[in-house]
């Protein structure tokens, strides 16, 4: 007596993983099942919420996704976990590295290429900074670029003032502004008394 095939087959949930390349304004995503086969590809806004709907409306389960590190996956990446996806930042590098052999890169293969590497485990995660790092990290940054300016500003100024024959000298950022005013008054008597 035999059995049909399928009663003594076990079967098994099909796992599915996806890639997303990101691009500032539309990312590319790329859904294959287990065994690699292209389920869906879509275009979709840059955006946690415009991501979560579209993999909520798949009508099926992805068990990962993956994202190339970057300004934006940060972010993405955050509203991706919120929402329950288990989700991973791919270190940038590496999957440079794996997609190279391509000839043609286009955001469409590479998002192609990022979910064949979640399906197939090829990938380094990289650690995902916390919304508090990540805002911390941009005052540190805002407020160097500020510094950087005003250096260079105040060189600029002392090198203006040194084509007139002014020299700024040492001076205390709080006392700089009273030096300055002080040497421009000074030029503006010596021109004034020129005959």
């Amino acid at each position: 007596m035999s059995r049909p095939q399928a009663s003594w087959r076990r079967r098994t949930a099909v796992e599915n993983y996806a890639g997303i390349d990101v691009s500032l304004e539309l990312s590319s995503v790329c859904v294959v099942d287990a065994h690699g086969k292209i389920l869906k590809e879509a275009k979709v806004a840059s955006e946690p919420e415009a991501l979560v709907a579209f993999f909520r409306t798949l009508g099926f389960a992805v068990k990962r996704i993956g994202l190339e590190a970057g300004p934006l996956s940060q972010w993405l990446h955050a509203g991706l976990k919120r929402a329950g996806f288990e989700t991973v930042l791919l270190e940038t590098r590496h999957v440079k590295a794996a997609l190279s052999a391509m000839t043609v890169k286009t955001d469409r293969k590479d998002a192609r290429g990022i979910a064949q590497l979640i399906r197939m485990g090829w990938f380094r995660p990289v650690h995902a900074k916390s919304i508090g790092a990540q805002e911390i990290r941009a005052l540190l940054v805002a407020r160097k670029q500020l510094l950087v300016r005003l250096i260079d500003v105040e060189l600029s100024i002392r090198g203006i003032l040194r084509g007139f024959g002014l020299k700024v000298g040492p001076v205390t950022r709080k006392n700089f502004e009273a030096r300055i005013r002080e040497l421009v008054v000074r030029v503006r008597r010596h021109w004034s008394a020129l005959p």
